[in-house]
């Protein structure tokens, strides 16, 4: 592996850091609710694990890029120029949409889980599609990586 592949590892491996992280920080925000609601409302648990596990998809698109990136980038890169940088730049920011997605995305599930209570779990819809809005951020963030991607014929 030349300093070009390896700096294009780098760039897949920070988009993977990035959906674990926020997905990690994203669940606990809202776990840290359910808990709360939980105690509250013992009857509420599935819709709890529902939101609670909203964040966890970032993660996912984390790993499409890596895999992306370590089987289709690399071997069409070139192998002089920088490529390698330009690679791991857009990892960078690929994993920077999934990190504050999944982290705002928990928040969004958080207040949802508190009011399951008060609604008897009549939030529960009406906070899915709200955190399927933060969602979005992260699945545009795979479809950026991908576009850039094509645009400096990578792909």
């Amino acid at each position: 592996m030349n300093e070009l592949q390896a700096l294009a590892t780098i760039g897949g491996s920070l988009a993977l850091i990035g959906g674990l992280a926020g997905s990690a920080i994203g669940i606990g925000i809202a776990a840290t609710a359910g808990v709360a609601t939980l105690s509250e409302d013992s009857g509420q648990l599935r819709n709890v694990v529902v939101l609670a596990s909203l964040p966890m998809t970032q993660t996912f698109y984390g790993l499409i890029i890596l895999i992306i990136i370590l089987t289709v980038v690399i071997p069409n890169m070139p192998e002089t120029g920088s490529a390698g940088l330009a690679v791991a730049a857009i990892g960078t920011m690929g994993g920077a949409a999934e990190l504050f997605s999944a982290i705002f995305q928990g928040s969004v599930c958080a207040s949802g889980i508190a009011l399951l209570p008060k609604t008897k779990g009549m939030i529960l819809t009406s906070s899915m599609m709200l955190a399927v809005f933060v969602e979005l951020i992260g699945v545009l963030g795979l479809v950026f990586v991908i576009m850039a991607f094509s645009i400096l014929k990578l792909m």
